[in-house]
């Protein structure tokens, strides 16, 4: 028996995207089925952001012990117990988890169906003795770990993020193969947690990020003892759980790194297979679902969000991508996606936080711009914290409009906020220059940076010629 079920919308994928566009839409009257065959709230709950952030937290504490002499306290070796540090990671996971539940979404209304989809048409969806047909569909179904080809790889047990957060004890010697975010932050995670720890990359470290920021992520990488191979790469392994051997060369040399533990974390891959998108007449790639700047597939019916289509992959693009499809989808207003004001951040400490243009990427765009800069250095809150190190750094035009912004510092993921509004609403420099900021405040390096354009403008002869005119008629 073959239970057929017709919706207005139906979504694949129960992440962060999907679950904003089912609760959206069942909400606004429409009537939804979702799919999902794995854990509800997908890889940013389960395997990624909420998981990683909470072992850096874990491993931010023991640093803070360690390094508490900066403040007049006795520093302390932490008693690191792996178990208890899986828990916790753990139960900040369950603390999430109701949020994202099938319990919360069959609450509105939603028809969650637990179990895996593929298209057998362009406008049906089958699952194991399920058929929906439905007048719109949204292919949410994310993305995975990329496993590179690297012989002896697929002998050896590695660790991905879907399993890095299930040890039990801490790694006595930790091979990270990946120097972007994901490798960066669970590198410096695990090291402070008491591991050693190595990063082979094939670039340089944090490669899309703008270099003068990323070395002083670098910096903080090596001062917490982390060794790292830049442009080299891993061209083989071998070995078995506890005694791996990773053959990395670099500039014609090979060296072995011997390793306890071994983590891919080498970029991520869409989860297109299996879905049967050619039934539906969609294009796809190994890179993703191939969609217009209104999300939509070569299948009108058919749209497809967040990590399934490459791109960005970030949880909160997912989310800015569900709201794009409920204007297209039930209002039918012809939504596009903008990403100029796109933030992202690498949560190691410090943090490292971007949005809009790079001053690398203002250059190739041939932009004309200045560059506003504030060093933590002068903020007085940075100082009373001891942390210190770190920018902002502004793209602007001539006439003060926001291009983009750098910010490597303590809280930059919150700092950033500032300068992503500045661009989403096309608020000018000025605007943040004369706000008046609370003290002592980390926020102050926003204004800081912003009042600076006006330093050259006010603080000149000219002004120093039309003040002392003026205080004549005092």
């Amino acid at each position: 028996m073959t239970d057929r079920i017709e919706a207005d919308l139906c979504v694949i994928g129960a992440g962060s995207g999907g679950l904003s566009v089912a609760a959206g839409a069942q909400q606004m009257g429409a009537k939804v089925v979702l799919f999902e065959a794995g854990e509800m709230g997908g890889d940013c709950l389960n395997y990624g952001c909420v998981p990683s952030k909470s072992l850096l937290v874990a491993g931010r504490t023991a640093h803070t012990m360690r390094t508490a002499d900066r403040f007049g306290i006795a520093a302390a070796t932490p008693a690191v117990d792996a178990i208890k540090v899986r828990d916790h990671v753990k139960g900040v996971i369950g603390a999430i988890a109701p949020h994202d539940s099938q319990e919360r979404f069959e609450g509105f209304g939603v028809h969650v169906i637990r179990k895996f989809a593929k298209f057998a048409g362009p406008d049906t969806v089958v699952a194991d003795g399920v058929e929906v047909k439905a007048k719109r569909f949204v292919v949410a179904t994310g993305s995975s770990a990329f496993v590179p080809p690297i012989p002896g790889l697929a002998d050896v047990p590695y660790l991905i993020n879907e399993t890095v957060f299930e040890l039990t004890e801490t790694p006595s010697h930790l091979v990270v193969i990946g120097g972007g975010p994901i490798g960066v932050e669970l590198a410096q995670a695990h090291r402070r947690l008491g591991a050693e720890v190595t990063i082979v990359e094939a670039l340089s470290l944090l490669p899309k990020d703008d270099p003068e920021a990323a070395e002083i992520v670098r910096r903080h990488l090596v001062a917490d003892g982390i060794a790292l191979r830049e442009g080299a790469k891993v061209v083989a392994v071998r070995g078995q759980a506890g005694a791996i051997e990773v053959d990395v060369e670099k500039d014609g040399s090979t060296e072995t790194l011997a390793a306890t533990h071994l983590l891919v974390a080498a970029g991520r891959k869409p989860n297109v297979d299996g879905l049967d998108l050619e039934k539906a007449g969609i294009a796809y790639s190994p890179k993703g679902i191939e969609v217009d700047d209104r999300l939509r597939t070569r299948n009108p019916k058919v749209y497809a969000i967040g990590d399934s289509i490459g791109g960005y992959q970030f949880t909160h693009v997912a989310g800015y991508h569900a709201s794009v499809i409920i204007k297209n989808v039930l209002f039918r207003l012809p939504s596009k996606v903008d990403y100029s004001a796109l933030p992202w951040v690498t949560f190691t400490d410090p943090e490292l936080a971007q949005v809009g243009h790079t001053e690398a990427s203002a250059r190739q765009a041939g932009l004309d711009f200045e560059i506003l800069r504030w060093s933590f250095a002068e903020n007085d809150r940075a100082q009373a914290e001891r942390e210190t190190d770190g920018f902002v750094k502004v793209i602007i035009t001539r006439k003060g409009r926001v291009l983009g912004a750098t910010i490597v510092g303590p809280h930059a993921g919150e700092l950033i906020q500032t300068w992503a509004l500045a661009i989403s609403q096309k608020i000018k420099v000025g605007a943040i220059a004369s706000m008046i900021a609370p003290y002592p405040t980390l926020g102050e390096v926003n204004k800081r940076a912003a009042g600076s354009w006006y330093t050259p403008k006010l603080f000149n002869e000219r002004t120093r010629k039309i003040v002392r005119f003026l205080l004549k008629f005092s």
